[in-house]
């Protein structure tokens, strides 16, 4: 039998070695893709998801390569993430999409805005420096060699659980079922691609500055702060910030219903949602 569960997808081939898990939901403009953070899945984005079938909008969410259940590659690079992009959105014939990124999702959202068409930008928790904090570095590669091995013990997932604050949101419970700690290797080695990105310093064109953006930061973040924000919100003519000062790095599942009316408004202010149907 079928999954009822519109974010169940299914494996799509895209090359030789490749196979990442996709899940799409047909609709209307403005064809939000969902792009997942360091660690995650399209999972992710349930909220999000949810609210596009309420609106009828087209959508299409998946795990990046060595991510979820996508298949693992020999080497890991923010090129390689963009052409698998690029090859998922011709196959679904998506030719303008809104991107809609969290954390480390973000640079492959500016990253693909400087050669090809976009029509917005959601760039949530996220943003062009300074992504990786001091302790990420260490933590990451601990947990890529033995430390990934404790959460196989149930009490330390329900620890992350307890930490994050679950109990209280039932959508973070979810979020932390669906999203376990990872227990490969695989996302954490994937995760090296960004640190120490600087989009500054990356090979010209940037991103046109009359793209419509909008940059949601969380008060209780630790990573990505209010002030970062509000600079890369500055960097686009037609760019929006909004802060949730109770908000922690999971904003768009924390504060679901706020970060959804946020979008929505954001998208018919600008008239985005204008175009085809399907």
């Amino acid at each position: 039998m079928a999954s009822s569960d519109p974010l169940q997808g299914e494996g799509c081939r895209l090359r030789r070695g490749m196979t990442l898990q996709v899940a799409h939901g047909p609709g209307g403009s403005p064809d939000l893709v969902f792009l997942h953070g360091a660690l995650g899945n399209r999972f992710n984005w349930r909220p999000q998801v949810e609210f596009c079938l309420e609106r009828q909008w087209e959508w299409l969410a998946y795990d990046l390569a060595g991510h979820g259940q996508s298949s693992s590659s020999r080497r890991y690079s923010i090129g390689r993430h963009i052409r698998d992009l690029a090859r998922l959105l011709e196959r679904f014939t998506i030719r303008e999409p809104l991107l809609c990124a969290h954390s480390y999702g973000v640079p492959l959202a500016l990253e693909w805005a400087r050669r090809r068409p976009v029509r917005g930008l959601v760039l949530i928790a996220g943003g062009t420096h300074e992504l990786d904090p001091w302790w990420e570095r260490p933590l990451a590669r601990v947990m890529g060699t033995a430390g990934r091995h404790l959460f196989r013990l149930p009490a330390a997932q329900a620890l992350n659980r307890r930490m994050l604050g679950a109990a209280a949101n039932p959508r973070l419970d979810r979020f932390c079922a669906e999203s376990p700690i990872p227990m490969t290797a695989e996302p954490y080695r994937s995760m090296e691609i960004f640190w120490g990105y600087d989009f500054h310093r990356r090979p010209a064109p940037a991103p046109w500055p009359h793209v419509p953006a909008l940059v949601l930061s969380g008060g209780r973040d630790p990573m990505f702060s209010q002030a970062m924000g509000e600079a890369l919100a500055e960097r686009y003519e037609r760019g929006h910030h909004r802060h949730l000062p109770g908000a922690g790095h999971l904003l768009m599942v924390e504060q679901a219903d706020v970060v959804n009316a946020a979008i929505a408004d954001w998208i018919g202010a600008e008239g985005l949602d204008q175009g085809r149907r399907r």
